[in-house]
């Protein structure tokens, strides 16, 4: 699907309709008692905040542990970082397809974004840091596997899920994972044509993009029957990136952390 043939926004922030037409709705139309409206009728939250509360721990947890650990603390070197790479490409790659797929969908709409997806950037860094290769030489390891078919079985069987996913990965790559550039930068002498997975220089205005992807989020909490739901799918999104890292430590040498 061509996503700018889409009827869907760009990325300089996006306008969440007020309501669905088509098929886009199916399975999301409101649920009086346990939906989200401007923040639920028991806590008064919106569910980004509450999805951003409700994964600190786990969210603590996965800098603490695996080869992310090693990238934080500067004990990381350039093979174990390729691994890392080689690893999250398949997720994004079937991340990435179901939300372009799904473009005309009003929660998953602004996470279609061209300008925010990154596994073209992935590929570049992997051929840039490896070489062409990188698919054949560096391990597929179980973790990665598992996790992008449980992104394809969510495309399958529950496709507002992705949302929570697209919340993990774009939300951390848009705010500590600059943090993650420059420490790369330094740490691995890695150069910017090196480090263009963190690159959203596409993004006219970041700070938009952030909001209209919360109001999203916002959006599936009011729409979905269980809204609760798409928190412990976060944390799923966690534990998935958690088992990538330990199994990426291991292969590079590392003492990784039991995954959780």
């Amino acid at each position: 699907m061509d996503f700018e043939s889409t009827n869907t926004a760009r990325c300089a922030g996006f306008a969440i309709p007020d309501r669905m037409s088509g098929n886009g709705d199916a399975g999301l139309r409101p649920h009086s008692s346990l939906a989200f409206d401007n923040g639920d009728e028991t806590t008064g939250r919106l569910l980004s905040e509450l999805m951003r509360e409700r994964t600190a721990q786990i969210h603590a947890e996965a800098e603490r542990t695996g080869i992310v650990a090693d990238i934080l603390r500067r004990k990381a070197d350039r093979q174990g970082y390729a691994v890392l790479l080689r690893n999250l490409l398949p997720v994004y790659e079937r991340l990435e397809a179901a939300l372009v797929q799904r473009a005309g969908h009003p929660v998953l709409a602004p996470f279609a974004c061209r300008e925010l997806h990154r596994s073209q950037a992935l590929r570049r860094d992997l051929n840039r840091i490896h070489g062409d290769d990188f698919a054949r030489a560096l391990p597929l390891l179980p973790a990665a596997e598992a996790y992008a078919d449980h992104v394809s079985r969510l495309a399958k069987d529950d496709e507002v899920a992705l949302v929570a996913h697209a919340y993990v990965r774009y939300f951390g790559d848009l705010s500590g994972g600059q943090i993650l550039k420059k420490l790369l930068g330094k740490a691995l002498l890695l150069p910017p044509d090196m480090l263009s997975f963190y690159d959203f220089e596409r993004l006219i205005d970041p700070a938009a993009v952030k909001r209209g992807l919360r109001a999203a989020i916002d959006l599936a909490g009011r729409m979905s029957p269980e809204p609760e739901s798409l928190i412990a799918e976060a944390i799923c999104a966690f534990r998935h990136n958690i088992r990538i890292s330990c199994e990426v430590q291991l292969i590079a040498g590392g003492p990784a952390a039991r995954p959780v």
